[in-house]
């Protein structure tokens, strides 16, 4: 349903994540039929690109399943989320990706966030294609705890093309009648009657650095 509007109130690609649950990436089968499932539907309803990522128990690239879930997302073009960010190896890792067929790769350079990783994420980039193809085309979109405070640096720094940030601000609820005994999530969870939203004036502010510096 949120695919569907979303193509119907933008022009822009839409890429759609494909994560069954929160957690590791380590996939049960029954799991793995339901990513394969999204996949479809994503595809029938307009998707332009999915995004998914998949990981062994010893924190390399689930090659099998990675490649049987891009046979199923063909001929669309596929990114690698931030799963990435959790392999034993990121060089090693890499390159499989890349013999794989994925497009696009986001990571915050295996740290707590891009800023803290750009030196990875360029040391990932050259590595990579000493032509230099794939970070003009964005194959490497920095994410992990982008704001406008930061932005100028990650992607001078990264020689990135594209980025990725959630852009959110809290909006309290329009709620009048508050049940202060019932929460309908974990104690750790954010406050019941505060809305996170993306955040137009954020976007357009982080629009305008990017075309700024690229």
């Amino acid at each position: 349903g949120l695919l569907q509007v979303v193509k119907q109130c933008v022009r822009v690609p839409v890429f759609v994540m494909i994560r069954p649950r929160g957690g590791d990436f380590l996939y049960s089968d029954r799991e793995v039929e339901v990513m394969k499932a999204d996949i479809r539907l994503a595809k029938l309803h307009g998707a332009d690109g999915l995004v998914f990522g998949a990981l062994t128990e010893d924190g390399r690239i689930d090659t099998e399943l990675c490649t049987a879930l891009l046979a199923v997302c063909r001929p669309l073009p596929v990114t690698f989320h931030r799963a990435f960010d959790m392999v034993h190896d990121p060089l090693v890792a890499l390159e499989t990706l890349i013999s794989l067929g994925f497009e696009r790769v986001l990571t915050s350079g295996c740290d707590s966030s891009a800023l803290e990783g750009l030196s990875l994420i360029k040391r990932l980039a050259e590595q990579v294609l000493p032509s230099a193809l794939c970070v003009t085309s964005g194959f490497f979109p920095p994410g992990g705890g982008i704001t406008e405070r930061n932005l100028q640096r990650i992607l001078e720094g990264s020689t990135a093309s594209e980025f990725h940030c959630s852009a959110r601000s809290a909006r309290d609820s329009g709620m009048k009648f508050r049940n202060p005994n019932v929460a309908m999530g974990a104690s750790f969870s954010a406050p019941e009657y505060s809305i996170k939203v993306a955040d137009v004036a954020k976007v357009r502010t982080l629009n305008a650095i990017a075309k700024n510096i690229l």
